[in-house]
């Protein structure tokens, strides 16, 4: 028999080399934190035994979380939800429950399991997708800035379904009047409500301010705080995660909010680190054989259905095809809050353990293949393309009335494809040193701001070959790319030599190694302008600080 801290410095340990290994693999870290728990736990060497202490850490790490996401939920950012994110994070939840309900029942499950199985496939992975959409400089794209709305929607919903499922718990024995169920569920929430807002409004400022004076008391506060609402809202008859949520919700309005995330995000991921665990340890794969069918049959819906969910309701309401699409892989897997919802109806007593394993391993397909599906979104959209046409109106009048702005005839000098931030103090430097430029830009909102400012740029995809090949480029001396990945570049560099372009082709790398990525697509020249701005500012720094330096005597 192993001490508790033996068993825990081992998981510890295997945890990081499974992550490591995720990593190297371009995989999200729970995946690998589930397969080491399945390795350790029964199904596999058998060397844990220290439940209760994993389990304690498991559900401080779900009550941090969900206190997070409250945490991020600031009253000004709801607000500024747009209504294509909540028209469209609303209907694919609405689309995802009903379908997914009627897959469920039709494997021959019981209406309640169901219905946690159908919600549980609506959530998408915040954390994974903002890292993917990060890690891949689109978090400002159109279709990145639409992918971040709805999935506010989704965390609001997850929150909202957890507050009515577990006040939907019942007394062993009692008899289920759905009337005074929902009388119940409306009186906690309204005292919830005023609760929360007596807080916000005259204790949680001033006491947050107090608490402040001190980053290390501030910290403690936040774990105290948000594990002091969690057992009251158990106590209360909502969830711990429920309570969790609303204490996170309660300071998103303060002042300190940022400072509370920064220190809680990596206590987070330590403390989800045993939950994740602790879940493959108790996977029973005597009953996960039965469920691998139900499971494909989930995450082929998930996969597939959930971005054409999101692409008919994109293009319905006048996107095209590629956003849609773009848009639509962000919601192509299931989130570690799906297995949090299903796990916290086990402790409700409204599913049974069958319905774990079946959202767990619909997680772990999702997860894993959605991961690769963002990376390679590009080259996935290009094979597509031909059979997206029915999710694109023949007019989609939200990036046609930038599209039909014509290009113009006047000489151009220099062409920029991709006009974002560096884009733009490109094309103003270039135009302040005596040159005629024009940009081309795929956010028909960016186009749209640019126009508004007075700069000559047209609405336009530079991996389209067909538009490409529609451009007057005739004159232009140089094209110059400052698209952000290195398939984008790839896709103009073809489309280009199909348009038989025969003049300078500049493209901007982010570091050396996407410059020798380029050089070795047949790039000519290779900008590196963050290179060159240390290079500047060390110079600059150089010149400033030699004058005040004492000459040697």
């Amino acid at each position: 028999m192993h001490a508790p801290f033996d068993e825990l410095a081992l998981l510890l340990f295997i945890a990081a080399v499974a992550g490591a290994l995720a990593v190297r693999l371009r995989q999200p870290v729970l995946i690998a934190y589930i397969a080491a728990g399945i390795a350790v736990g029964p199904a596999g060497l058998g060397l844990v035994t220290a439940h209760g202490q994993i389990d304690l850490l498991a559900q401080i790490g779900v009550a941090v979380l969900l206190f997070l996401v409250g945490l991020k939920l600031d009253l000004k950012h709801v607000r500024h939800i747009g209504p294509v994110a909540l028209a469209t994070g609303l209907g694919q939840l609405a689309f995802t429950i009903v379908i997914g309900f009627a897959l469920v029942i039709l494997m021959g499950r019981d209406w309640l399991t169901a219905l946690y199985v159908a919600v549980a496939l609506t959530f998408s992975s915040t954390i994974i997708i903002i890292k993917l959409l990060s890690d891949k400089r689109e978090l400002d794209s159109l279709h990145g800035r639409i992918a971040i709305g709805f999935l506010i929607v989704q965390d609001l919903a997850v929150v909202l379904a957890m507050m009515v499922m577990s006040a939907m718990r019942v007394p062993d024995g009692a008899e289920t009047h759905w009337l005074a169920v929902a009388a119940s569920i409306g009186g906690r929430v309204l005292g919830a409500a005023i609760l929360m807002a007596v807080l916000m409004r005259y204790v949680l400022p001033a006491l947050t301010r107090q608490m402040a004076r001190s980053q290390e008391l501030l910290l403690i506060f936040a774990m105290a705080w948000g594990t002091a609402l969690a057992a009251l809202g158990e106590w209360a008859g909502f969830s711990k995660e429920a309570g969790a949520f609303l204490a996170g919700f309660s300071l998103a309005s303060t002042h300190f909010r940022d400072a509370i995330s920064a220190r809680l995000t990596g206590l987070r991921d330590f403390l989800l680190l045993f939950f994740f665990i602790d879940l493959g340890a108790r996977l029973d794969f005597s009953t996960l054989g039965g469920e691998l069918w139900p499971a494909a049959v989930l995450s082929l819906f998930v996969l597939v259905g959930n971005p054409l969910i999101v692409m008919a309701i994109m293009g319905y309401m006048g996107y095209r095809r590629r956003t849609g699409f773009l848009a639509g892989l962000t919601v192509a897997q299931i989130s570690e809050f799906s297995i949090i919802f299903v796990a916290m109806g086990i402790s409700l007593g409204h599913v049974g353990a069958d319905a774990l394993g079946l959202t767990t391993l619909v997680g772990v397909v999702t997860i894993a293949l959605s991961t690769y599906m963002i990376l390679y979104s590009y080259p996935l959209y290009e094979r597509l393309a031909p059979w997206l046409a029915p999710f694109e109106r023949l007019h989609p009048h939200r990036e046609l009335a930038v599209e039909q702005r014509p290009l113009g005839r006047e000489p151009v000098d220099v062409l920029i494809f991709g006009m974002g931030r560096f884009g733009q103090r490109l094309a103003k430097h270039l135009k302040e040193a005596g040159l005629s430029v024009r940009g081309i830009e795929f956010d028909p909102e960016v186009v749209r701001h640019l126009h508004h400012l007075g700069m000559a740029v047209h609405f336009g995809d530079g991996q389209d070959a067909d538009f490409v090949a529609d451009l007057d480029l005739d004159g232009i001396a140089w094209v110059v790319s400052t698209l952000p990945d290195l398939d984008s570049n790839r896709a103009l560099l073809h489309a280009l030599a199909v348009r038989r372009y025969a003049g300078e082709v500049a493209v901007v790398a982010r570091d050396e190694a996407q410059g020798a990525a380029l050089k070795q697509a047949g790039v000519p020249t290779v900008l590196y302008p963050f290179r060159d701005a240390v290079d500047f500012t060390a110079e600059h720094l150089a010149h400033l600080i030699r004058p005040t330096k004492e000459p040697a005597s």
